[in-house]
């Protein structure tokens, strides 16, 4: 591995700072568990005036979905759950479905929604989004969430979940790909089957055991001077953030009352790499098995058939599948992704990837709502294959 080469990774994190796309980010580039490149630039949070650090903590939003996918695994290798469990089964709201066609039609289900739905975002769950009858009505259900909670009246995971099954699909189940709510609901059904809070089972189960000691749905007192502070562009510059995204509440300065499986952790880049690991390692960290070779397969392989592969159309995944709330590389998947690379991202521009062939697994953080698009991640893993010859 050419070290110099690698330098340039450190030339393109300040080239961001100084150019002004972000205040502050970092990168982590690992071989089979051993550090071969990092590198920060710039301040996690400016007016307190914290440069950004190995330790800085962040909001993963998106890159929770992968944490959750894993635990719904530790339940199937138990035997407590299978793929084609009926979402109703666990959450009562997922009774007597309908889908709301674009014509805002409604039409009865023709199969349920089941666990497999929800780890591939076939399910028809969608996110808010005005553009379509269903993702309008889903609006309007985090605007009066949102209003609750304002109110001093928070709704619970398995609450959330009992709302979401209340609303209309965008499609009938397994018709198609579509990003939304799965993971939040897979949350609320981990802790049904569980018996326990969906972070109660998280620490038990994966935090613990991968010393991930900076993980969790809200970031603590003693720990905010570590913590990275969200920024949005306006009038052409970067200020501070104040509004949470899909329906998280506190600012992370709190136990959060619904514990978002799809995009409320906060993390470290430490604690990341450590569940990182454990996945290259098919299911083992520190000589201890969290996950079965058979899950981890399974978890890292595309599940998505050529029918749903059609609707997976977002470019920067291009050549990709998708399994398990994470994405998962083809023969076509271009110069910077090789085939089998796994992995996934969240809207404040935060990467993760494992390239199972080679070993390495990449991370890129940053905090700026809608992040930058996956060009400077690329760039990264292109730097780093650059520096093998």
């Amino acid at each position: 591995m050419n070290l110099v080469k690698l330098e340039r990774i450190s030339d393109m994190l300040r080239s961001q700072v100084e150019s002004g796309q972000v205040k502050g980010c970092s990168a982590y580039v690992l071989k089979n568990g051993r550090p071969i490149y990092r590198a920060n630039a710039g301040m996690a949070d400016e007016a307190r005036g914290i440069k950004w650090s190995n330790d800085t903590i962040v909001r993963l939003y998106s890159m929770t979905k992968p944490i959750t996918a894993a635990a719904a695994m530790i339940l199937l290798d138990r035997g407590q759950l299978d793929l084609s469990d009926k979402v109703s089964w666990f959450i009562p709201g997922f009774r007597n479905q309908t889908v709301m066609t674009d014509d805002g039609k409604t039409e009865t289900v023709r199969q349920e929604v089941c666990i497999k739905d929800l780890l591939d975002m076939t399910s028809g769950l969608c996110y808010p989004d005005r553009s379509f009858p269903a993702g309008s009505v889903m609006q309007d259900l985090y605007d009066r969430i949102a209003d609750e909670v304002a109110a001093g009246k928070p709704t619970d995971t398995m609450g959330y979940a009992n709302l979401i099954g209340q609303q209309p699909l965008a499609f009938q189940p397994g018709d198609h790909w579509l990003y939304g709510t799965s993971a939040d609901v897979l949350g609320a059904v981990i802790e049904a089957v569980s018996g326990k809070r969906f972070g109660d089972f998280l620490q038990e189960e994966l935090f613990e055991p991968l010393g991930m000691k900076d993980t969790d749905f809200w970031v603590p007192e003693e720990k905010l001077s570590r913590f990275a502070e969200n920024y949005e562009e306006k009038d052409g510059k970067l200020v501070p953030c104040m509004w949470q995204h899909l329906g998280l509440t506190y600012l992370c300065r709190k136990p959060p009352e619904f514990q978002s499986g799809g995009a409320g952790l906060c993390s470290t880049m430490d604690d990341y790499a450590a569940f990182a690991e454990m996945l290259l390692n098919e299911g083992v960290y520190n000589g201890r098995r969290l996950l079965s070779r058979n899950a981890v397969r399974y978890m890292t392989s595309n599940q998505l058939s050529p029918e749903q592969l059609r609707t997976f159309n977002w470019e920067q995944h291009s050549g990709c599948g998708y399994g398990n709330l994470m994405h998962i590389a083809r023969d076509n998947a271009g110069i910077s992704t090789r085939p089998g690379e796994y992995g996934w991202d969240g809207w404040l521009g935060c990467f993760f990837a494992n390239d199972p062939q080679n070993g390495y697994t990449f991370l890129y953080f940053i905090q700026r709502c809608g992040g930058l698009g996956g060009r400077p991640f690329r760039m990264i893993k292109q730097i780093v294959y650059g520096a093998e010859d």
